[in-house]
Formats: C-alpha cells, sequence, structure tokens
C-alpha cells in the first residue's frame, strides 16, 4: 500500500508538472539504460560459461559432442521445474503482442532469456543473443509502461526503444538500431517516434562504453576501396546471398518439420543435442555465437577460423579451405534450428551474420582462385556478404547496410553495400514474402505493417464488435410462437435459427415475412423451418482475421453475417459497428 500511494503522488505530480513528451523522452533514456544494461549481463554470463568450459576442457574438441546436451537438458529443467514457461522466440512474440495484446509482456519475460540463452549458447547451441536481449528489454519497457500508465501507442513506442538500445549496446551501433526498429516493428518514421529512439540508442550505446569500452564489434580497417570493375562481383554475391537467404528460410522451417515428428521434448532433446554435438565435432566455428569465426575471416586467417577439425592436413590446399567454409555457410542454418527445435533459447541474428561472412568470403576465395586473374577483397566479402544475408533474412535492407557500416567502421563501402543488399533484398522478397519472424504472425493475421490499414485491421478484435443481443429461434417453433417469443421481444429484424445443440441452422429476416406475419391462418401448420433461409456467409471466430472478415462483407453484400465459435452459434457481426470500429481505431492509430 505505501508504494502505491508513492506512485500515485508520482503521477499526480508528473501530470502537472511534466509534459507527455517530455516523460515519453525521459523513459525513452531510462528504457536505452536498461537495454544497456541488459545486453552487458547477458554477453557477460554467455562468456563466463564459455571461459569456464574452456578452462576445464582445454578447448578439446572431443568435449563440444557433449557439451550441447548438457546445456539443453539444463534449459529443460529449468523450464520443467522452475519457470514453467515454455520458450518462445523473442521477436515473433513481441510482435505479437504488440498486435494482439496491447504490447502487454509479463515481467518473467525479464528475467528467463537471461538465463536460458546464455545457458544454450553458452553450452554450444549455434544461437545469438541479441534476440533474447531484445525479449528482456522489451518487457522492461513493456511493464514500466504499465507502472506509468502509458498507453497502448505509446507503449509500442517505448518497446521499440528497448529493441533499438539492445542492438545499439551489442553492436554499438545507433543508427542501425533506430533503422532495425523503424524496419521490423513497422513504425512512421516521425519525429515523435525518431527523438526517442535516438535517445535510447545512444543512451544504451553510453551504458556499453561505460562497461566494455568503445571499440567496434569487429576490428577492421577497410583498407581495399570499391573500385567500379568488381560492381559484377557484388553483384554476384548479391545473388548468392540471396539465394543464401532463401536456403536459410527453407531449411528453418524443414528442420522444425522435422522436429515436430518426435511426441516429448526429451525425444527432441537428445536427437537435437546429438545432433549439434556431432556438426560442432566436424566444424568447431558453429560454436556458439561466432563472433571470433569472423573477425578470424575479416583478417585473412581462415585457418585459425575453421579451428581443429579432421582435416586440419589438408587446409594447405585452398580449395578445401573453400569446402570447409561452404559447410559452415550450409550448416549454420541447420545447427541454429536444431538448437530452437531441441529446445534451446536464443536468436537468428548473430547466426545470419556468420553464415553470411562465411558466404562472402567463399564468393571472393572462388573469384580469386579460378585462374582467371581476378582479385577481390576477401575482407571487403566477408562484411558485404553478411550485410546481404541479413537483408534478405530479415527482409531489412536498410538495416543490413547501416549495422555492417557502423560495428566496422567501413562507411567506405556503402555503393557494393547498396548493390549487394539491393540484389538480395530483390531476389529473396520475389521468392518469400515474409521472414521467419513474420510468417507465423501473417497466417493467424496478427502482423503489423507499414500499412495503415493492414495494422488497424489487425489492432482490431473479433469479439469486440461481435453483437449477441439476438433473440435466438429453433427450427420447430410455429410462426406464432415464433412472433411472439421472437418478433415481440426484439428490436433486431434479424433472427439466428439454432438447434438444440446450439448450432446455427439458418436465419429469418423480418422483411422476409412480413407480408404472411399477420395472416393467423398459418400460426399454427407454418414452422420456423419453412421461412429460413442461409445466411450468405459465416464468420469463424477461431481463424478469420478482421482482413478476412472485411473481405466476406464485401463478396457478400450482407449487413450482417453470423459468427461461428466452436461450431457453435455465437453471435453476429454488423456492417455498421464493424466500420465504426476501424473508423474509431484508425483515429487512435494515427493520432
Amino acid at each position: 500500500m505505501p508504494n502505491q500511494t508513492l506512485l500515485k503522488r508520482f503521477l499526480i505530480w508528473r501530470y502537472k508538472h511534466i509534459s507527455q513528451k517530455n516523460f515519453v523522452f525521459l523513459l525513452s533514456i531510462i528504457i536505452g539504460l536498461l537495454a544497456g544494461l541488459i545486453s552487458v549481463i547477458i554477453k557477460n554470463i554467455t562468456f563466463g560459461i564459455e571461459w569456464f568450459l574452456e578452462t576445464i576442457t582445454f578447448s578439446n574438441n572431443s568435449f563440444y559432442f557433449i557439451f550441447p546436451i548438457i546445456g539443453l537438458w539444463l534449459v529443460y529443467l529449468f523450464v520443467k521445474h522452475i519457470s514453467k514457461q515454455r520458450i518462445e522466440h523473442a521477436i515473433p512474440s513481441i510482435l505479437f503482442s504488440l498486435s494482439k495484446k496491447d504490447g502487454l509482456l509479463k515481467r518473467n519475460k525479464i528475467y528467463l532469456p537471461l538465463i536460458t540463452a546464455p545457458i544454450t549458447a553458452g553450452f554450444g547451441g549455434s544461437v545469438g543473443l541479441l534476440g533474447p536481449a531484445i525479449a528482456s528489454a522489451s518487457a522492461v519497457s513493456s511493464n514500466i509502461g504499465q507502472l506509468f500508465h502509458i498507453d497502448r501507442k505509446t507503449r509500442t513506442l517505448l518497446i521499440s526503444c528497448a529493441a533499438a538500445g539492445a542492438i545499439a549496446s551489442i553492436f554499438q551501433s545507433p543508427i542501425a538500431a533506430i533503422i532495425f526498429a523503424i524496419e521490423v516493428f513497422s513504425l512512421d518514421l516521425t519525429f515523435a517516434s525518431l527523438l526517442p529512439l535516438l535517445l535510447a540508442s545512444v543512451s544504451s550505446v553510453l551504458t556499453s562504453y561505460f562497461f566494455v569500452g568503445d571499440g567496434v564489434l569487429f576490428s577492421f580497417d577497410v583498407s581495399d576501396k570499391f573500385v567500379l570493375k568488381d560492381t559484377l562481383f557484388y553483384i554476384a554475391l548479391g545473388v548468392g546471398t540471396g539465394i543464401g537467404s532463401i536456403y536459410f528460410y527453407k531449411i528453418y522451417f524443414l528442420v522444425y518439420s522435422f522436429f515436430n515428428r518426435f511426441k516429448t521434448s526429451k525425444q527432441r532433446l537428445i536427437v537435437g543435442g546429438l545432433t549439434i554435438g556431432v556438426m560442432l565435432y566436424f566444424i568447431p566455428p558453429l560454436y556458439g555465437e561466432g563472433f571470433g569465426f569472423i573477425n578470424d575471416l575479416l583478417h585473412n586467417n581462415y585457418i585459425h577460423a575453421l579451428g581443429k577439425t579432421p582435416f586440419d592436413s589438408h587446409l594447405d590446399n585452398i580449395w578445401v579451405v573453400i569446402a570447409l567454409l561452404i559447410g559452415i555457410t550450409i550448416f549454420k542454418a541447420i545447427a541454429m534450428t536444431t538448437t530452437f527445435a531441441a529446445g534451446g533459447a536464443g536468436g537468428i541474428i548473430i547466426p545470419t551474420l556468420v553464415m553470411g561472412s562465411a558466404l562472402g568470403n567463399v564468393v571472393a576465395k572462388v573469384i580469386n582462385n579460378i585462374g582467371l586473374n581476378f582479385h577481390v577483397s576477401e575482407a571487403n566479402f566477408t562484411l558485404i556478404g553478411m550485410a546481404g544475408l541479413i537483408a534478405g533474412v530479415l527482409h531489412a535492407p536498410l538495416t543490413a547496410i547501416f549495422l555492417i557500416a557502423e560495428i566496422t567502421g567501413g562507411y567506405e563501402l556503402f555503393v557494393p553495400l547498396m548493390i549487394t543488399v539491393s540484389m538480395s533484398f530483390i531476389i529473396t522478397k520475389n521468392v518469400i514474402e515474409h521472414t521467419i519472424y513474420t510468417k507465423e504472425l501473417a497466417e493467424k493475421g496478427a502482423l503489423l505493417t507499414h500499412d495503415k490499414d493492414q495494422s488497424v485491421l489487425t489492432l482490431m478484435t473479433l469479439d469486440s464488435v461481435v453483437e449477441k443481443n439476438f433473440v435466438a429461434l429453433h427450427p420447430e417453433m410455429t410462426l406464432g410462437e415464433m412472433l411472439h417469443k421472437g418478433v415481440a421481444k426484439s428490436s433486431r429484424n434479424l433472427f439466428p435459427v439454432i438447434n438444440e445443440n446450439k448450432q446455427l441452422v439458418g436465419i429469418i429476416l423480418l422483411d422476409h415475412i412480413r407480408d404472411i406475419m399477420f395472416d393467423q391462418s398459418l400460426y399454427e401448420s407454418t414452422t420456423v423451418e419453412t421461412f429460413m433461409q442461409s445466411p450468405p456467409d459465416f464468420i469463424q471466430f477461431e481463424k478469420d482475421s478482421m482482413k478476412v472478415v472485411m473481405r466476406k462483407f464485401q463478396s457478400s453484400g450482407a449487413w450482417n453475417l453470423p459468427v461461428i465459435k466452436n461450431e457453435k452459434y455465437y453471435g453476429f457481426v454488423s456492417k455498421s459497428k464493424l466500420l465504426t470500429a476501424y473508423r474509431r481505431e484508425l483515429i487512435n492509430f494515427t493520432k
């Protein structure tokens, strides 16, 4: 009670002395600081686990076979006995919350990713930490918004600030963080949204600087400038990363489909853990996040990047090296998805960077060694390969360009970045409409986009427009009973006809019986079944999105459509109420 009284006093003081705009600015700074702190914590916990395991095993590859199973088993025990909450993918769960739960995230989402993700990645799970950091920071932001009674639209902005802050802290890239929030969270680029995102990103970067210094994530200086004659090669890299992005998407859902065949979590854990262990034994760079692998490629130290493998004696042959890098390109996506499907927690952005760096390096090495006297910068192709894959996998081309430019300090590569990223994005977008993040949300009708009409429909809920004040009739009722028990007691001119199981079998419109309703000779000789007719269409409560509902009204020309829930009559939706709700939501969304 004392805490609630104090909060009320603060809220009253805030309403009197701090404007809503300035209060949002203040909250965005606080959220940025907290997001930066969360990112530092999750990285340090993971690095601590990795350091401990390396210390006790002396980096012996043989232990890579067993570590993933141990990590997945620890996560399984934690989820089953402590958290009792199934692991969700970070960004899709946030996007679903924004569209269908008013941006409300549970408090346990704050700490759960800080435990499950470091255990998964620290023990060798081939996943990233950025997604879990975004999830935790977003949960902090959501709960702060609830504490201070922030409205839904502002809460969405603050959650986007949390995501931007996590990215800015991990990659020390504030501009890319802002663009990511706009591209992935479908924010409008206005001053009202831009300034809070900027404040959150800057405060998060400063937090990162305070704890880990101001060095860029990848130590790299651009020594080979872009030359015009390499344009075709960068176009080829764009095509390659576009194909790689499509492969990434396809293999993700294919692996999940395979693991869904197993009936229990334990079976998925054992099969997944053993599979990851085998891959790590033969391809050690698949272990964990893989930042060290990228840095080694950038410095042309591919021997160290590949680690100890059964093929060490053949690494003097460049084509063996290329084959191993191709293996990393192919198996990184498989290892990552297997980790998820087996019960691990993590993100996909950093694995995408690892796969892109390997693919870019492969393309450069092939160009340089096919014997046609071509030469390109392998380091530059490594960088730009990362951007190409990010653009294709996330459908976020601007994020890809600025992310790679910022984390490497390589702004000199803007032109080749734009060439490769645009090619990759065009190819992927023409083949795949949605990303790994958004596919299932789009199928549920829960995806927010930059299309305002579509977003407004997504934010609307069917339950809010269903009307239930209709008098139900039964097929065996006589005309007289219908008039006395139905028409006389209803203000509506529409009547659902339901059977004993409450299933809709037809409807009756008052206009259709008006010419005979006063003919008393029919009161006992005719029944409701005689006059009822089939509705022009049905609305399936569990299946139909608001976009589908709108389409059904348009195609049927009806003013009212019945709603079926669990195969039983539930109510009606009227076109007038639907359009009124749409206009109201549109005003709230755009104000």
